[in-house]
């Protein structure tokens, strides 16, 4: 979707100030929300791409000045209600007031929780060959899905070179509608800095992406 928060190739948003030895987690309740994100989402009440789609669809105000765990949050909640896991009223109460709806995946255990902390694998198997090769060059499509996507705002409408084939993926686009898996190809493609930026860009710098076959077309 087109939001506040694909932010790449934009400025005026100030100077990127890293932290020194930033710590893993700042207060408690940074950690308690990683934790409910990650369990909610192993027993089965959303998958990744819907998640990030609901911290994507914060409000501008809210996303701009909320904290990275803070957008966490409030994402998860909006997509608990929405999804009828909780209701508003038990939101405001803090506590819950409806019998529980069933997850997918039940409950977990604790020796389970190692488990679920590793990374999952969305490797598939393809239904068709793939498109394009190595040494292709290829435009982004000019695309503006109404929910989540991978392929970023300041490539779109801009050609660029097949660099590899990283096989075939999960599509996000499809995932985060919870319309199934709709497995596609998925390439790294290189951009000049000149094809995104300009002729003021520095001509020495290039730029990779990784796109799914959809949101490509010959160049």
């Amino acid at each position: 979707m087109n939001g506040v928060h694909d932010m790449g190739g934009m400025d005026g948003f100030g100077k990127v100030e890293p932290e020194p030895n930033e710590p893993m987690f700042h207060t408690e309740w940074e950690g308690r929300v990683l934790a409910m994100v990650r369990a909610m989402g192993a027993a089965g009440a959303f998958n990744i791409d819907t998640s990030r789609y609901y911290r994507e669809a914060l409000p501008a105000e809210v996303y701009m000045t909320s904290s990275y765990y803070r957008k966490w949050f409030i994402g998860l909640e909006n997509m608990l209600v929405a999804k009828g896991y909780i209701t508003p009223e038990e939101v405001a109460s803090a506590h819950a007031v409806e019998p529980a709806k069933p997850l997918k995946h039940g409950k977990f255990t604790v020796d389970q929780v190692e488990r679920i902390m590793v990374r999952g694998k969305f490797g598939r198997t393809p239904g068709a060959p793939a498109k394009f090769r190595p040494g292709d060059r290829v435009r982004a499509r000019n695309i503006h899905p109404t929910t989540h996507t991978r392929l970023p705002r300041y490539v779109r409408g801009h050609a660029g070179v097949v660099e590899l084939n990283l096989g075939c993926n999960v599509y996000p686009d499809s995932a985060a509608n919870e319309a199934g898996e709709n497995p596609q190809w998925l390439y790294t493609v290189v951009f000049d800095s000149t094809e995104l930026w300009g002729p003021d860009a520095d001509p020495t710098v290039k730029i990779s992406v990784d796109a799914f076959e959809p949101y490509l077309e010959p160049a």
